[in-house]
């Protein structure tokens, strides 16, 4: 795990997550887990997989929803970011939710805010793709510059995040909250299907955990 998260957004309360099929798979100790939950908590499948305003990637008809939960300054984010690309293209039925979990101090925060500023110009996987793809620790003025080489209309981006900016923490509260609810300690973390993945996997791992994903659906 690349930390161990801080305060950023505390949520206003802690749900209770509820394991079905408690038995771990073989790769990574993996969980099923489900919230069985009702429609005003945190762990719903509408609130976790078809939030309006959280960015997809992949096959947005796909038979299998990967949920990442993920830091702009987490360097294990960004060494996994190419490679879990690479199944979700190679798999081509797999549903990519992106959901920005800012975990890491403040400028990973303004990182957060500003790429997902940057989806009401269409442009949040450039502006993703652009923080996830440096090597070196993000600074604001640093944002600033990748964004703006990635083809970012930064004075639109200044009017949405002044605009935008309450919908924008909204979000990234609600990602907080199912993060702790799922019991997540760190990024970067996932749900594969009914699964869940609270660590980083290799390709051949995760076309294992999709694979039986996809079997224990069938069930």
């Amino acid at each position: 795990m690349a930390g161990i998260k801080n305060k950023a957004f505390e949520p206003t309360r802690r749900t209770a997550l509820t394991l079905i099929g408690a038995s771990a798979l073989a790769a990574g100790g993996i969980n099923s887990a489900l919230a069985a939950a009702g429609d005003d908590e945190v762990l719903t499948e509408a609130k976790v997989l078809r939030d309006p305003d959280t960015p997809v990637a992949g096959n947005p008809d796909g038979n299998i929803t990967i949920v990442e939960w993920s830091d702009y300054n987490c360097p294990y984010c960004r060494k996994l970011e190419p490679e879990l690309r690479q199944v979700v293209q190679d798999d081509g039925k797999v549903r990519l939710v992106m959901k920005d979990w800012p975990i890491l101090g403040p400028v990973s925060v303004t990182a957060a805010r500003s790429a997902l500023a940057a989806k009401f110009q269409d442009k949040y996987h450039k502006a993703h793709d652009a923080m996830m793809g440096v090597s070196s620790r993000l600074t604001e003025s640093r944002i600033n510059e990748l964004l703006a080489a990635a083809g970012v209309d930064m004075d639109r981006l200044k009017r949405d995040l002044a605009g935008r900016g309450s919908d924008i923490d909204a979000l990234l509260k609600r990602n907080n909250e199912q993060a702790e609810a799922f019991g997540f300690n760190g990024t970067p973390s996932f749900i594969v299907g009914k699964y869940r993945v609270p660590g980083v996997l290799s390709m051949a791992e995760f076309e294992q955990v999709i694979a039986d994903a996809r079997k224990a659906k069938m069930n």
